[in-house]
């Protein structure tokens, strides 16, 4: 079974806080948005692999370790996902960025495909998939999917804010993938909402109804 991280760091809890009220724009809501992800990027790519190489310093000759492999693939789902992909680039700018683009269907609840353009040497790279709201998790099963099918076996998933019903359904379906969140909230409304959650993600960012 995968784990669930919760990453409750003082500040991350803060900002949290702040992007939850409803008085709270477009303009602030994408700003915290961007330094929670970058806090919580330090915890997603914690146990990274490292290599030894020779390096010469001012003073000398040293070994030093630098991240091995192909490193990271930032994988947003469209839309909202995007808000999240800049805290990373700014912890590790040389990954590369694919996108996944789902919407919900608001009679049935269920994810729309849309839109997938992927990095070519993808299954190569740790990926970390990145949607602010896990809520009835079906997105976020659905992206997952589509890359283990382009051969991705090393993925994430990274959620500002998750409902317990959501975090069922992605251990359920991808029993192999992580999941890091700010916070597990209550439960999901009749309208497939996060509960206190935060209300739409994609339209707090980019100011829309």
């Amino acid at each position: 079974m995968s784990e669930v991280h919760i990453i409750n760091h003082p500040m991350i809890q803060h900002k949290l806080t702040i992007m939850r009220e409803k008085e709270t724009g477009s303009k602030d809501f994408r700003e915290l948005l961007k330094e929670i992800s970058l806090l919580m990027g330090y915890e997603v790519t914690r146990d990274i692999p490292l290599e030894e190489v020779e390096i010469d310093t001012p003073i000398c000759k040293m070994t030093a370790k630098k991240v091995s492999g192909r490193k990271l693939a930032i994988v947003p789902i469209l839309r909202a996902g995007i808000g999240m992909v800049d805290g990373l680039l700014t912890l590790v700018p040389v990954a590369k960025v694919g996108h996944i683009g789902l919407y919900r269907n608001e009679e049935t609840h269920t994810p729309v495909v849309y839109y997938c353009k992927l990095p070519e040497d993808i299954q190569q790279r740790l990926v970390i998939v990145t949607d602010p709201m896990l809520a009835t998790g079906g997105s976020s099963c659905d992206a997952i999917q589509m890359l283990k099918e382009r051969g991705c076996a090393n993925i994430r998933l990274m959620c500002l804010v998750a409902a317990p019903e959501g975090i069922a359904k992605v251990q359920e379906a991808h029993p192999d993938v992580d999941i890091f969140v700010a916070s597990v909230d209550d439960h999901l409304n009749s309208d497939a909402y996060i509960v206190p959650g935060l209300g739409d993600a994609g339209d707090r960012i980019f100011g829309t109804k």
